[in-house]
């Protein structure tokens, strides 16, 4: 799949939307169920492989992760790739183009750093080197997850800024009120994406507000944790094990094509 075919599922008012998958037989499943596209949770990935999220995770084993979703699956991938396991622009450069060697076709990369947000002047120069990769580059813009004050003119700020360097999305993560997204949507030149979730505006409604991407974030992957963990408790505690699952068969066709 082309990075131009991954740009045109982005349409505002018609969202693509992104269950995101953790590992190659998430990736499978979601696609099962009808996604357009995949994109992995730098969260997920990260817990699946056995390291914490933010920026602890290795670039080669995320890279690894990306590699064995794009040959398990026939749509487009996106890959989150956290900051860009990089410390320089041109680090976060080389991975990209790394990525894309692996088989994705977008990135996300988020400008929160330890203990705030990265200065945006820096911030502009990582983007600006990713987008030079030719992926479809999704600028993660930290604002309301981190609680920063005047989230909203601090997120034009930087979008701003960030669509000037070359980025062809912006993803505005933990904002929810459909009247901000509203005004992100008309003010902001890219396609804007928007996350779901507990206390967040169904796809309807941001579909009617115009935003041109959807995605999950960690949740799923934090959903099939709980069941993992709900589950072995029962079994641990009472002797049973009674949670829903997908069909051995079902599952074992999915990843045997």
């Amino acid at each position: 799949m082309t990075v131009d075919f991954f740009r045109s599922l982005h349409r505002n008012g018609q969202p693509l939307v992104l269950p995101n998958c953790w590992d190659a037989a998430s990736a499978r499943v979601i696609e099962s169920a009808g996604a357009a596209a995949i994109a992995t949770t730098s969260a997920g990935v990260a817990w699946s492989l056995g390291a914490a999220d933010g920026n602890f995770l290795t670039r080669e084993a995320a890279i690894a992760l990306v590699s064995r979703v794009a040959e398990a699956v026939s749509v487009p991938v996106t890959a989150d790739i956290e900051a860009g396991f990089a410390d320089s622009a041109s680090g976060v450069a080389d991975t990209v183009k790394l990525v894309a060697d692996a088989g994705a076709v977008g990135v996300n990369i988020e400008d929160g750093v330890a203990g705030g947000l990265r200065p945006v002047a820096e911030q502009v120069a990582r983007y600006s080197a990713a987008a030079s990769a030719g992926v479809f580059v999704n600028a993660r813009i930290d604002t309301y997850l981190r609680g920063v004050d005047n989230a909203f003119e601090e997120t034009l700020i930087r979008a701003r800024a960030y669509v000037e360097a070359g980025v062809d999305g912006i993803f505005v993560p933990g904002v929810a009120d459909l009247d901000v997204i509203k005004r992100f949507v008309e003010e902001i030149s890219v396609p804007v994406n928007v996350m779901v979730g507990p206390g967040a505006p169904s796809v309807d409604a941001l579909a009617g507000v115009g935003v041109a991407r959807v995605s999950a974030g960690s949740a799923i992957s934090q959903a099939a944790y709980q069941v993992a963990f709900d589950s072995a408790r029962e079994l641990l505690g009472g002797g049973t094990m009674t949670a829903a699952a997908f069909d051995y068969g079902g599952l074992n066709t999915l990843l045997g094509r």
